[in-house]
């Protein structure tokens, strides 16, 4: 026995963990013991509940300088039977130096005395019957929905692919990964496992495409050319935010769009560059040895068609949403057409068409679906229409009870006022020391970039952030679109490295199709370029946007007014 133990191989030692895989590893381990979204948001709304009472038993209260208009008659008319009064605003004919400067007393209230349990008990139902961010991605996932269960998005993606020369193909693979932020899992589901495959096609390496494509649907998830389901619910809880302290600073959908489109462009541009020059060239040529042989690694393409279907299915879609938008301009272009203002007759603004944008977006994504799904033979019944519809929202259930306690977070941090208060605090606070937009706009994107490693999903940070730092640039009379657009910024770049991003085992699991011994380290190594040198030119360019102060949007400067 001893003479056989004698003849085995040592075994050999386990490699030392190195300092990054150290650092990945305590993120992974910190970040495991974060509570789900929805419970953190449940102990969010305790620790609001508990921290008023005490801040209102400590008498907490700021006194500051506001602009207040003259007191203007205003005749109440009850129009069709209705109970509900008309008028209450300010005329438009008070002039600017008719306002007075006066001064006011905010107090912290507290959400354990009669009245706040009062507000606890009848403002649930409200908070988030009023919370417009449950309508705006019910309606947008009618059509993103089918167009995802036809496979529309899907056929989108592989064609742009397909017909990519050699040289466009890993910027076409950028933008059309940035794009996908419209639906997705479409982009992670998809793009990445055929951007991996694209370029293995043409003889590179099937990582640097893998990489190339989720770089470009996560770290640029933030921007597009398109109004997207996530604008409308950071641009709800943005305004609910600012009306902690303004109600007039309210933003509109296309608030950042000007900002939005730019930003695609060099976010496409930057990644390409990164791609191209660093993280292609440090994983050198592939080796197909290292390849897996296990299927069950493999995407899911979609639903299967044969390619003179997808092909119908394309040409149809294409001949829907020239309808649809063939019918949206002839609503639009004409003088004293329905979606012009009917007083200004503006179109881009406080304009009919700009409120119609979520419904427009719709009625095209449901238009090329539907007509996609009957050209590729996808979508052949009235009940699988309504069946694709039924599923994407059922896929919605964790995110609508995510809605409600967020609705109730912002509601119950709005009674207490504690983000008046801390606002004024900390706006004396930094006016005192001087230290500028600017610099405080980086510090932003720093904090989100930090807050983005322990908690991905930008719809729970954003509902965390913009109650604190909305009120507070506002205080420093920054605008709230700037604001929203410094957190875009911050938002996605790294989203590519976090082991807490839904996806990123995903990614690891293709990794493994092409490297079968990759892991977290592999998939983070290989994307930490794109995260330090995205963020910090991306940064820079939103930087010199706001020095140069170029609109943001449509009837949204970066300036407040």
């Amino acid at each position: 026995m001893s003479g056989t133990e004698s003849t085995l191989a040592p075994r050999p030692a386990e490699a030392e963990p190195s300092l990054m895989e150290r650092i990945l590893g305590a993120i992974e381990r910190g970040g495991n013991k974060m509570p789900d979204p929805a419970i953190l948001f449940v102990w969010l709304c305790v620790g609001v509940i508990v921290l008023s009472a005490l801040l209102a038993w400590a008498d907490i209260k700021v006194t500051y300088q506001v602009a207040e208009a003259p007191p203007v008659p205003v005749e109440e008319v009850v129009d069709g039977g209705s109970t509900q009064p008309s008028g209450g605003l300010p005329d438009a004919s008070v002039q600017e130096d008719q306002y007075r400067i006066v001064e006011e007393t905010t107090s912290i209230q507290s959400l354990l005395s009669a009245d706040g349990v009062r507000f606890l008990f009848t403002s649930f139902v409200a908070s988030f019957r009023n919370f417009a961010a449950v309508a705006i991605i019910l309606v947008v996932m009618i059509g993103v929905g089918l167009a995802e269960a036809a496979g529309l998005i899907g056929a989108l993606i592989r064609k742009l692919v397909a017909v990519s020369s050699a040289a466009m193909l890993t910027p076409i693979i950028v933008f059309i990964g940035v794009l996908s932020s419209i639906a997705s899992d479409a982009g992670y589901l998809v793009l990445i496992p055929l951007g991996a495959a694209a370029f293995k096609s043409v003889g590179r390496n099937p990582l640097a495409g893998m990489a190339a494509a989720f770089a470009g649907v996560a770290a640029g998830f933030g921007v597009n050319f398109l109004i997207t389901p996530l604008d409308g619910v950071l641009t709800e809880i943005t305004n609910d935010a600012s009306a902690l302290v303004d109600q007039s600073k309210s933003i509109d959908l296309a608030a950042n769009l000007y900002f939005g489109i730019a930003s695609t462009i060099f976010v496409t541009i930057v990644i390409t560059l990164i791609s191209t020059r660093i993280v292609e060239r440090g994983l050198g040529a592939h080796d197909p040895s290292e390849e897996s042989d296990d299927e069950s690694l493999d995407a899911d393409q979609g639903p299967e068609v044969t390619p003179e279907a997808e092909a119908r299915g394309l040409r149809y879609a294409l001949f829907a949403t020239l309808a649809v938008v063939i019918g949206i301009t002839l609503l639009t272009v004409f003088p004293n057409a329905p979606l012009r203002d009917p007083v200004t007759g503006d179109v881009i603004g406080d304009s009919p068409f700009m409120d119609s944008l979520i419904v427009i977006i719709t009625l095209i994504f449901f238009a090329a679906g539907l007509a996609y799904g009957r050209g590729a033979g996808t979508v052949r019944t009235k009940e699988e229409v309504l069946g694709s519809i039924t599923k994407s929202w059922a896929g919605l259930a964790g995110l609508l009870f995510l809605f409600l306690l967020i609705a109730q977070f912002i509601a119950y941090f709005n009674y207490s006022n504690m983000a008046q208060v801390a606002a004024v605090k900390l706006g004396d606070w930094l006016e005192e020391a001087n230290i500028g937009a600017v610099w405080l706009l980086i510090g932003f994107v720093f904090v989100t970039f930090v807050v983005d490693l322990i908690m991905p999903a930008a719809i729970a940070k954003w509902a965390i952030l913009a109650p604190i730092f909305i009120p507070l640039f506002l205080r420093l009379d920054v605008a709230p679109q700037t604001v929203l657009a410094a957190y875009r910024v911050g938002d996605s770049p790294a989203n590519v490295i976090t082991p807490l991003m839904a996806y990123f085992p995903l990614i690891v699991i293709f990794a493994k199709r092409y490297k079968r011994d990759a892991g977290i380290g592999t998939v983070v190594s290989m994307m930490l370029p794109y995260v330090l040198i995205l963020t910090v030119v991306w940064a820079a360019f939103f930087i010199a946007w706001y020095l140069l102060g170029i609109p943001l949007g449509p009837g949204s400067p970066v300036h407040l007014d």
